[in-house]
């Protein structure tokens, strides 16, 4: 399937590097999500033509791609704007491929304007011309994003980078921790963390989940994060319908309310092999706290 999908990504790549652009796309972190998919397939296949994709894609983040006068990566080819989206969509992409210091930057930029100090959350997008938010809200899975993010770039960061290691870390336990304040009864959490007015939603508590099984496996975080990660995984199959898709997540096409996305169903799969990868002993602690 990731072979099927690297080179579905690569057919619909652009002249200048993006990856996966239907029609008149205007992504430019977006497209790098499928920039270790296309890393993978080469290295499985041995094809060039892969391998020439995934380099052009980083050229292009590295070289072509719109930024901030601080050098982050816009989210999008017309608008001057940073995304929280951006955290999972280019740093993990850029560490995979071996610019270290570049991804750490990014995940530094994106921080610098959307994280707030008092909620210890990050917003969803900033203007960087006007250098005002467009999108102040705490949106749950935008801070998801952040966390699943930390997750996958310390996967792949060498252990001689010691203190960005514990820099990146930080950052993760400070948002979980930020995060369950936020966490319902049912340990769901609203579309907008702050807000009980809006919908509740699925998703967050998957990529959370995920987060914390991967986090406490490779021994960033104290195994008693489980209790609350296992809590999160139950709330999430709650949702999972008869046919297998998981509802509630803040979905498709304007992500304004709750129904079915791709990345919901993402996720899922994501959680679970978590979970599974996790050591026995975990899950039994897991499950009784």
């Amino acid at each position: 399937m990731v072979i099927l999908m690297a080179r579905e990504a690569v057919l619909r790549q652009t002249e200048e590097g993006r990856l996966a652009v239907l029609y008149t796309d205007n992504g430019v972190t977006d497209p790098a999500a499928a920039g270790e998919a296309v890393m993978h397939a080469a290295r499985i296949t041995g094809d060039p033509a892969l391998k020439a994709a995934a380099e052009r894609m980083l050229g292009y983040l590295m070289e072509g791609a719109p930024r901030a006068p601080d050098g982050t990566l816009h989210h999008t080819v017309k608008e001057p704007e940073i995304w929280v989206d951006s955290m999972y969509m280019a740093p993990p992409f850029l560490a995979v491929a071996g610019e270290y210091d570049e991804a750490v930057r990014q995940i530094r930029g994106i921080r610098k304007v959307l994280w707030n100090e008092a909620s210890r959350l990050y917003s969803h997008r900033w203007d960087t011309e006007r250098e005002e938010f467009i999108n102040p809200k705490f949106w749950g899975v935008g801070n998801g994003w952040v966390a699943a993010a930390m997750c996958r770039v310390l996967a792949v960061l060498p252990e001689s980078m010691e203190a960005e290691r514990a820099e990146l870390i930080g950052y993760l336990e400070d948002l979980l921790s930020a995060c369950m304040r936020h966490k319902r009864p049912d340990h769901l959490f609203h579309d907008v963390l702050d807000d009980p007015s809006s919908f509740v939603e699925t998703n967050l508590s998957q990529m959370l989940a995920y987060s914390i099984f991967r986090a406490v496996q490779a021994g960033w975080i104290d195994s008693g994060w489980l209790e609350d990660g296992e809590a999160m995984r139950e709330a999430a199959w709650g949702k999972v319908d008869a046919d297998g898709y998981v509802q509630c997540v803040c979905g498709a096409p304007f992500f304004n309310s709750p129904g079915r996305a791709t990345e919901g169903q993402a996720f899922f799969l994501l959680m679970e092999a978590a979970w599974e990868d996790l050591d026995p002993q975990y899950r039994m602690d897991a499950r009784n706290p």
